[in-house]
């Protein structure tokens, strides 16, 4: 027999041999994956952000299929209408959460925060956070460098020339995330959006002692506990020299703003606060008191 056709007749039966092998351990082993995930997949917004907690919206879809409630689950991107949509197609009840918004918790401006040194490393703030606490006397504020800006896919980041500090436009903003896990100085938290969008939170994170926080920030929390002492609702705490505002506690009642020396707390989309109405003062009279002779 020719030598060339025992060859191909060898390599076909071995051939065969491993496509049958293959394809018995492709049935022994295989994995049924519910197709309710894919309806899932295509409900969500596809940002693949990992707002949610998952890598992606494929693993998210997975997780609610899986999951025997929404409990904990929830897409920060679609929000409540989407997660309306994910409970309808698995046939539970809808998870309701309200809205959230990235803040950054610094004031830091240049105003505020002078320089004392130049930078000029790479133009990343991860980078220089490596390499030295940032060109002002304040060793916890923004380095001003945009990490934060070129991670958000949704364009709700911008850098202010002016203040040189990043801002969110709360129009574009999902609370996906993506800069709090982008700033190495962890300046970002994710609050709840509150009542006609109104938040009351301390624009800062510096841990210094009072004298010397002072001293690299003008606006600096430096710890004095005024906020903490007139909240009624023990929605404020004092810790490292910093006082911090617990959203879920916080009445939005402003005292706390009225009382803080150093502006360090920020009141956003509030209307202006009423002036005390002057009284009438009687014909004859000075301040309120008669000025007539007796």
């Amino acid at each position: 027999m020719n030598i060339v056709l025992i060859a191909v007749i060898v390599l076909g039966g071995t051939g065969v041999i491993l496509a049958s092998v293959i394809f018995l351990t492709a049935r022994k082993f295989k994995v049924f994956e519910d197709p309710k995930i894919d309806e899932v997949q295509q409900a969500l917004p596809a940002a693949n952000c990992g707002g949610c907690g998952y890598p992606g919206c494929r693993n998210f879809a997975e997780a609610c299929v899986k999951s025997e409630n929404l409990d904990g689950l929830f897409c920060p991107v679609g929000g409540n209408e989407v997660m309306k949509s994910v409970a309808s197609i698995l046939g539970r009840e809808a998870v309701q959460a309200e809205p959230m918004l990235a803040v950054l918790r610094c004031n830091g401006t240049c105003a505020h925060r002078p320089k004392t040194n130049q930078y000029e490393g790479v133009s990343s703030c991860m980078a220089a956070s490596l390499l030295y606490g940032g060109d002002t006397a304040c060793t916890y504020g923004c380095l001003g460098m945009g990490d934060c800006v070129a991670v958000c896919q949704f364009d709700a980041l911008s850098m202010d020339k002016e203040t040189g500090l990043p801002v969110v436009d709360e129009a574009k903003c999902t609370a996906c995330g993506a800069c709090v896990r982008a700033c190495p100085k962890n300046l970002f938290e994710l609050r709840k959006k509150g009542p006609k969008s109104r938040r009351i939170f301390v624009s800062c994170m510096n841990k210094d002692k009072g004298a010397l926080a002072r001293k690299g920030c003008a606006v600096a929390c430096i710890g004095c506990g005024k906020c903490e002492q007139v909240c009624a609702f023990d929605a404020i705490t004092i810790k490292d020299n910093l006082a911090y505002i617990d959203y879920n506690a916080c009445r939005l009642c402003r005292k706390c703003v009225e009382v803080c020396p150093t502006n360090s707390i920020w009141e956003l989309n509030f209307p202006p606060r009423k002036k005390a109405a002057e009284q009438d003062v009687p014909a004859g009279t000075e301040t309120g008191k008669n000025t007539a002779s007796v």
